[in-house]
């Protein structure tokens, strides 16, 4: 056991300073905030030595420097699309009167939770040990990085009035393929809606980072949608742009929902996530407008700090504090050292546990590994506290 890890994550005694930037969302102008200039050649400077096929998560050389940084970290990145929405599409899955019912309302939270890459940008890695807290109304939302090596970020959302739990573990490979970046998303979510005994087990698309003939980021592929408790279903595609930079399917979204059992088809599912999403009846065929991304992901608040004195030193606004203070004001020499500083406190903490042969135990997950799952998280708190952060409306 790791205990210097586990005092820095546990104490809460001194006022510390965290800085928070607005979500990522649609029309938030973030993508013109954070672009850095001559970028695509930029990257590809970054890439020339580094072979098709390879997984970048391997190469030290692929540290970025503060210009390529979103000033917040993946943990934050991830959490976001969580607790930050306009419409409370999440809690809105448990009310539903029939079991299908509820099933179309969490495919329409599902893609409530993509949100727009940048290109060309990317959040901070988190540090081993780093945690995120926040609380948006009665719904507390905890992230740890589990992993390091490789990267594993756990996640325990929880709302006790509305008795739902999430819990997430995502492992991020991005692997490089001449022309294009492709981040794999291994891992699922897990919604339980205690009041009804159902639990969803949901997948998540893949990250396609492109350098030519268009550059762009965008989530494609197929995910899964399953609930076995009542053997509904839903399989969706997520699309991008097509080769030659046309935007007719771009960010669309297509599938169905349906029974598992008879393999039945129940709904048709059509529309974009950045625009609407539609599912049609088949048996009446009767359409509902099932998310709409206008009132979901749009104009988005940034999260505040309610007591500074209740935060954790490894909340994430806090470990990168300084380095998103020198981002926004475009330091770009001072944040290279701030970047530095955490990077090197980082590899001082390893090699301490490496002397004393100690294995870093995550504070809030117990975390396994089989060849079948992957890796699998479970929180150790049946509920998530309320926390020093808050999510307004």
């Amino acid at each position: 056991m790791d205990n210097m890890g586990n005092e820095q994550v546990t104490e809460r005694s001194i006022d510390y300073n965290a800085v928070l930037t607005p979500p990522l969302s649609l029309g938030s102008g973030s993508d013109v905030e954070y672009r850095a200039p001559n970028i695509l050649q930029r990257i590809l400077s970054l890439l020339k030595n580094v072979r098709p096929g390879s997984d970048l998560t391997r190469f030290q050389a692929m540290q970025l420097p503060p210009l390529f940084n979103l000033p917040k970290s993946q943990l934050q990145c991830f959490g976001e699309s969580v607790y930050c929405v306009g419409d409370d599409m999440f809690r809105k899955c448990t009310d539903g009167k029939t079991a299908l019912d509820r099933f179309v309302a969490v495919v329409g939270w599902s893609i409530s939770t993509t949100r727009p890459a940048i290109f060309g940008v990317a959040p901070y890695n988190p540090i081993l040990g780093e945690t995120h807290h926040v609380s948006r109304d009665t719904l507390n939302v905890l992230l740890e990085q589990v992993s390091h090596h490789p990267p594993v970020t756990a996640l325990h959302a929880t709302d006790e009035q509305k008795n739902i739990k999430l819990i997430g573990c995502h492992n991020s490979i991005p692997k490089f393929n001449g022309t294009s970046v492709e981040v794999v998303v291994h891992g699922k979510w897990q919604l339980k809606l205690l009041n009804f005994d159902e639990n969803y087990v949901i997948s998540s698309p893949k990250l396609s980072i492109r350098f030519f003939p268009v550059p762009s980021a965008e989530w494609v592929g197929n995910i899964t949608i399953r609930c076995n408790e009542t053997d509904l279903e839903a399989e969706l595609c997520y699309r991008g742009p097509s080769f030659l930079g046309f935007r007719g399917s771009n960010r669309s979204v297509k599938g169905k929902i349906f029974d598992s059992t008879t393999s039945k088809t129940l709904f048709v599912i059509d529309g974009h996530w950045d625009r609407t999403v539609q599912v049609r009846d088949v048996r009446n065929g009767k359409t509902t407008v099932i998310y709409e991304a206008k009132k979901t992901i749009t104009r988005l608040k940034t999260p505040v700090v309610k007591d500074p004195k209740e935060l954790w030193p490894s909340e994430s606004a806090v470990v990168w504090g300084e380095l998103t203070q020198d981002i926004l004001r475009k330091d770009w020499e001072k944040a290279r050292g701030s970047k530095k500083a955490v990077e090197e406190r980082e590899r001082v903490l390893r090699k301490e546990r490496e002397c004393r042969n100690d294995t870093w135990i995550p504070n809030h997950f117990s975390l396994s590994y089989t060849k079948e799952e992957g890796w699998t998280c479970s929180p150790k708190q049946k509920w998530v506290p309320s926390a020093p952060i808050v999510a307004p409306f």
